[in-house]
């Protein structure tokens, strides 16, 4: 039983630690969502996307306890540990300019739920967007 835990512990520091890294889909889009308990895909429609794109950037590296993992002219992808248990959230950032849209994406790397963290994250970065824009 003692081996158990220590495995156990030794897996989860692991998981916790380890860099992930989030792949684009064959059409060059961010993944869907595999479990919507723990993630949330959204899709947002600009006329200037690349000008909404930076402004979307400034607010997520922005965000606490957050740390960018890749940043390219099109792609942003951050770390967002929560503040007690440090679990890990991912955030992708995807500029489509020439369809007009941006992908955003937050999915926790463990568990099946985040207590709809992941969906307040997402909705906290567009309405900030929005404030950002009156």
């Amino acid at each position: 039983m003692k081996n158990l835990c220590y495995i156990l512990i030794l897996f989860i520091l692991i998981v916790l630690n380890s860099k992930f890294t989030m792949a684009l889909s064959e059409d060059r889009e961010l993944s869907k969502c595999l479990i919507n308990t723990n993630c949330i895909f959204a899709e947002w429609e600009f006329n200037n996307t690349n000008e909404k794109y930076q402004e979307i950037l400034k607010i997520a590296s922005n965000l606490p306890r957050c740390s960018v993992l890749e940043e390219s002219k099109n792609y942003w992808h951050g770390l967002i540990r929560s503040r007690i248990f440090r679990f890990p959230d991912d955030l992708e950032i995807l500029n489509l300019p020439e369809r007009k849209l941006i992908q955003v994406k937050s999915a926790s790397r463990i568990g099946v739920s985040d207590l709809g963290v992941n969906r307040n994250r997402v909705n906290y970065i567009y309405n900030q967007l929005l404030k950002s824009n009156e």
